[in-house]
Order: C-alpha cells, then sequence, then structure tokens
C-alpha cells in the first residue's frame, strides 16, 4: 500500500501508543478517524496534533450505535483502507481477587470490541483495491501469566480471532494482521508493573519505540509481529516444551505476588 494514501479507523487514540501511531501515520494518510470513549479527548489529541485530516467518534465500540456511526463516517469519506483495533485495558490482580464486572469489562474490550468492530468494517474494507485490519494483542497473547489472567485470555482469543478470519479471507484483497508489543512505559502499566517488571528483569518499551516497530510492520507482508528478542525466544519455547517456561515463571510467583500485595 506504499502506492497509496491510508484511510485510517483507529481505536485507542487517545492512549500512549495509540497517541504515537498517530503521530507517525496521519501524514501518510488521506483521513484518519480517530476512535475512542471520550470525544473531549480525541478532539484534544487532533488539536494538540494539528490533524487537518482527522475525524473522531467518541464512545464505546460494543453499542452498535456507535459502531454504526464509524462506519457512516467512513462511507462519508471514501471509504477505509486500514483498520487498528488498538484500544485496550488491563487489571493486575490475582484472578480470584477480581470481581467479574472488571472480567467482563476486559473481554469486551480487548476481545469483542475489535471483533465487532471489524465485523462491521468488512464490506467497506472488501471494497478497496488492497485492505488490513490490524489487531494490537500482547506476548500475552501467547504466553499465560500470573496476575494477568483475563488480559491473556483476551490477547489469546484476539489471537486467534486473527488467524481465523485471515484465513477465511485469504481469497479477497483483505488481510488480517497481530502486532504484539511486549510491555510498555504507558499509564497502562501502572507503578507496580513498572516495578515488577524492573525486579525480574523484564524489558518496558517507550511507546514511541512501538510505534516506530508497527510503522516498520505495516510496510511489511508479514502476518504478524512480536516485539523482543527475549520475549520472542520464550513465545517458540512456550509453543514447543511449555513445561520449560511453566517452571521459570512458577518461580518468579513470590515475586508477581509481592507487588500484587501493593
Amino acid at each position: 500500500m506504499s502506492d497509496t494514501k491510508f484511510k485510517v479507523v483507529i481505536t485507542g487514540a487517545t492512549g500512549g501508543i495509540g497517541q504515537e501511531i498517530v503521530k507517525l501515520l496521519a501524514p501518510k494518510a488521506s483521513h484518519i478517524v480517530l476512535v475512542g470513549l471520550f470525544e473531549a479527548e480525541l478532539n484534544a489529541l487532533k488539536t494538540t496534533l494539528k490533524l487537518k485530516n482527522a475525524h473522531v467518534v467518541g464512545g464505546n465500540i460494543n453499542e452498535q450505535s456507535v459502531r454504526q456511526k464509524v462506519k457512516a463516517l467512513c462511507e462519508s469519506l471514501g471509504g477505509v483502507n486500514l483498520l487498528i483495533n488498538n484500544a485496550g485495558i488491563n487489571d493486575f490482580d490475582l484472578y480470584e481477587n477480581q470481581g467479574e464486572a472488571i472480567i467482563q469489562r476486559i473481554v469486551e474490550v480487548n476481545l469483542l470490541a475489535p471483533m465487532l468492530l471489524t465485523h462491521a468494517l468488512i464490506p467497506l474494507l472488501k471494497k478497496e483495491p488492497r485492505a488490513q485490519v490490524i489487531n494490537t494483542g500482547s506476548i500475552f497473547g501467547y504466553i499465560g501469566y500470573p496476575g494477568f489472567t483475563a488480559y491473556c485470555v483476551s490477547k489469546f482469543g484476539l489471537r486467534g480471532f486473527t488467524q481465523a478470519l485471515k484465513r477465511e479471507l485469504g481469497d479477497t484483497k483483505v488481510s488480517i494482521r497481530y502486532f504484539a508489543p511486549r510491555a510498555t512505559q504507558t499509564k497502562f502499566n501502572h507503578d507496580n508493573i513498572v516495578l515488577m517488571n524492573k525486579e525480574l528483569g523484564n524489558a518496558m518499551d517507550a511507546p514511541e519505540v512501538v510505534a516506530q516497530a508497527f510503522m516498520k510492520f505495516l510496510g511489511k507482508s508479514s502476518g504478524e509481529k512480536k516485539l523482543g528478542f527475549k520475549e520472542s525466544f520464550f513465545v517458540f519455547m512456550n509453543k514447543l516444551f511449555p513445561e520449560i517456561p511453566e517452571k521459570s515463571i512458577i518461580k518468579q510467583l513470590p515475586i508477581i505476588k509481592k507487588y500484587l500485595s501493593k
């Protein structure tokens, strides 16, 4: 798509990674639709970044009326050829201590919302000479990790959705792809997570670094991208010899639980 202007829809546009992607992507787009819960925050981002080609849709994507608003806006602007499902939430806690409401919310935001928005926009995506959907997942979409059970489930599901739909649309010009950052230095990861990762020796990327990696991924044809050599190797081991990373992770439990207790 290097010879074609992007016609973009991005959710989670005001998040740490989302904002950085918008900065880099907007100059390459004929229009970019910023989607998030709060219209005022989206308009503030539009103003701050001086985006003349940006349009905003505020609201919960799990509501049909909001999805239809996104679709109608895209139709009025001339279509969409790049959907970035980037919105996500987390809750660092033991699964047994989490309330049912937050478990449900994590699955709704991280999995159900991208599924439903993609479903709504497939007819428009299929009208384009070439189009793609990029689902922002996580390394935790490959590795189950304590303190993040519901989050891991949602990202495992998002990866499965990506794979299944990619194959279902394999005879079309719409590609479905999965982008998996490792831990990132955003408000998404609060102080306890940062301190835990530091003690465990887990790397954390700046949002700018993640956005740059996303843009490189955007220019390639690979179906997925995992950030971090160590993390990618851990995913490889988890797939072939899951008992090895499992023993390693269980040894980390005292440290993990120490920061959970804070």
